[in-house]
C-alpha cells in the first residue's frame, strides 16, 4: 500500500497546504497509525477524539511520535458548549432539544463534523469502527449537500497496475434513480478533476449500446442522456469532460472490445471514471478487486458536500487510511 505514484502524489500536493484533519476513532490502533505516518511525514495536523491517557499509552507501546497531534476528549472540551450551541441552532427546526444537542454533540463522529463547521478543523475521517450512514448523517445534518439539485454520494480511487481509476456511487446510495445517477456521474466527474484526472466516464450495466433489454438498462440509457445535457450548461461546458453509456465493463476498459462493441465511442476502452448502476454493483466490484486483483482503494471518499466528511471501510488497513487522509486534505483546498 502507498506505492503507486497516484497516491504519492496526493499525499505530497496535501502536504503543501498542511490542511488540519479530524479523526474521530482514537481508540482504533489503525486510525492512530495512520495519524502517526501522516504526522511523522507533516502532511497533515492531526486531531485525534478519544480518552487521552489510553492514546498517549497507545503511541506509546508503539514507539510513536505524539508531538504535533493534538488530543480531545469530547466530554471535557471546553468547546462542547460552543458546539453544542452551534448544533442546536442547526437542528432545532428539526425538533431537537437543548439536551438532546448536548448528549449529540459528545458522539465522536458528531464532534468532529462539528469541528468543521465551527472552523475548527478542514475535514474529517471516519468510517474504520463505525457505518457509513454513521458517518454521512452527520454531516448531511451539519455541512450539508453543497448543491440544492444534487445529492450527496460517494467515490473511491481504485489504483490497478499504478493506474488509477474513480468508481462511484460505492457507498451511499443504494439503487439510484435515472437522475440520481446521473448527478452521481457529475460530481465523480468533478472529483476526478480535483485528484488531477481528465475524466472519461463510462456509465455501466450489463449492456452495450442496446446489446441487453430491460429497466436497469433503460435507467443507465436515461442517466447518460441527462448527465450529456447537464455538461452542455455553464458549471460544466469548460471542463474537459468525456461521458458516455451505456458500456458494459469490458466495452469501457478494452480497447480491443470497445472496436467492437462502441466503435463511435470516445470512452470506451479508456475509461477511468466507472459509474456503478447501484450500490450493490458497485460495493462488490471494489472490494472484488481489492481483495482478489491486489488493487489500491482509497474511500469511500463523500463528493458534494460544502466541506470534506468522509468515511472508510472497516476493513480498512492503515495505509488505507493514510490515504483517504491525504485526499481529504486536498478536498479541502478552496480554489
Amino acid at each position: 500500500m502507498l506505492e503507486s505514484k497516484f497516491i504519492q502524489d496526493v499525499l505530497a500536493k496535501a502536504k503543501q497546504y498542511y490542511k488540519t484533519i479530524v479523526l474521530p476513532e482514537g481508540e482504533d490502533l489503525r486510525v492512530l497509525k495512520a495519524a502517526h505516518m501522516i504526522n511523522e511525514q507533516k502532511i497533515c495536523k492531526i486531531i485525534l477524539l478519544g480518552n487521552e491517557p489510553q492514546i498517549k499509552k497507545d503511541f506509546i507501546n508503539n514507539g510513536w511520535n505524539l508531538e504535533g497531534i493534538d488530543i480531545i476528549t469530547p466530554e471535557t472540551s471546553p468547546k462542547l458548549p460552543e458546539y453544542t450551541k452551534l448544533l442546536y441552532e442547526l437542528r432545532k427546526n428539526k425538533g431537537m432539544t437543548e439536551e438532546e444537542a448536548k448528549k449529540t454533540a459528545l458522539i465522536p463522529n458528531y464532534f468532529g463534523t462539528l469541528m468543521i463547521k465551527a472552523g475548527d478543523a478542514d475535514g474529517m475521517v471516519s468510517g474504520a469502527n463505525h457505518s457509513t450512514a454513521d458517518t454521512v448523517r452527520p454531516a448531511l445534518q451539519i455541512i450539508k449537500s453543497a448543491h440544492k439539485d444534487r445529492g450527496v454520494s460517494s467515490f473511491l480511487v481504485m489504483v490497478s497496475n499504478d493506474k488509477p481509476y474513480v468508481f462511484s456511487d460505492c457507498g451511499v446510495i443504494i439503487n439510484p434513480t435515472a437522475k440520481e445517477l446521473a448527478d452521481i456521474a457529475l460530481e465523480a466527474s468533478l472529483s476526478a478533476i480535483k485528484f488531477g484526472f481528465e475524466p472519461k466516464v463510462a456509465m455501466m450495466t450489463y449492456s452495450t449500446y442496446g446489446s441487453g433489454k430491460g429497466d436497469a438498462v433503460d435507467k443507465v440509457v436515461e442517466a447518460t442522456k441527462l448527465a450529456k445535457e447537464a455538461l452542455k450548461t455553464d458549471e460544466f461546458k469548460d471542463l474537459n469532460i468525456q461521458l458516455d453509456g451505456e458500456l458494459q465493463a469490458d466495452a469501457a476498459l478494452d480497447m480491443v472490445v470497445a472496436r467492437k462493441k462502441a466503435p463511435t465511442s470516445e470512452v470506451a476502452g479508456s475509461a477511468n471514471v466507472l459509474i456503478f448502476p447501484n450500490l450493490e454493483a458497485g460495493n462488490i466490484g471494489y472490494k472484488l478487486l481489492q481483495r482478489l486483483g491486489g488493487c489500491e482503494a482509497y474511500g469511500p471518499v463523500l463528493q458534494g458536500l460544502n466541506a470534506p466528511v468522509n468515511d472508510l471501510s472497516r476493513g480498512a488497513f492503515a495505509e488505507d487510511i493514510v490515504g483517504v487522509i491525504g485526499m481529504t486534505a486536498l478536498q479541502a483546498v478552496r480554489k
